[in-house]
């Protein structure tokens, strides 16, 4: 069934809306999944603070034409049924989902993506970003070490209070 123009031009507003507060869009091909298998995938996403889209190729490129970053990015690669990972909170959310996803549902082949600043990631950039830790991860490590000084020191004066102590209580004896 054929889509309106006014449903095409609604669809390429809610697309030029996503992408342009997206810090990373990635995409992949899905030939081969099933209904239930997109369904988890989307579960998934939503959980990490991603959105998936499923939508013809020509309607993101025209969405990405109207973006002023996107607007010289080199489009070609956005070929076959494809659908998009878009996350406007973290960087490496949309790729780690995929690339999990992927490990499971081997019908899930990674394409590549886009940067929030415009440019164009290769398959292998994608996969290097989901090795990296989440933003949440990398600010509970942050944390961990400022407070680690912290930690040191208490453990360490309360040693020497807990040595005191036995000294003063083998004297007493």
């Amino acid at each position: 069934m054929a889509i309106t123009k006014f449903k095409k031009q609604s669809l390429v507003a809610d697309l030029t809306e996503l992408l342009s507060s997206a810090k990373t869009t990635v995409y992949a091909q899905y030939n081969g999944l099933t209904v239930a298998d997109v369904q988890e995938l989307r579960k998934l996403a939503r959980e990490q603070g991603v959105t998936i889209k499923i939508v013809k190729n020509r309607l993101v490129r025209v969405a990405m034409g109207e973006i002023a970053v996107y607007k010289d990015t080199d489009t070609t690669g956005l070929t076959g049924q494809l659908l998009y990972a878009v996350s406007d909170s973290d960087e490496v959310a949309p790729a780690s989902v995929l690339d999990k996803f992927a490990k499971t549902h081997e019908m899930l082949k990674i394409q590549g993506g886009f940067s929030g600043e415009g440019r164009n990631m290769s398959e292998a950039e994608i996969k290097d970003l989901a090795g990296l830790p989440s933003k949440e991860q990398l600010i509970a490590e942050v944390v961990a070490q400022l407070l680690s000084p912290v930690t040191d020191t208490v453990s360490g004066l309360s040693g020497n209070l807990h040595g005191l102590l036995d000294a003063i209580a083998t004297k007493n004896s």
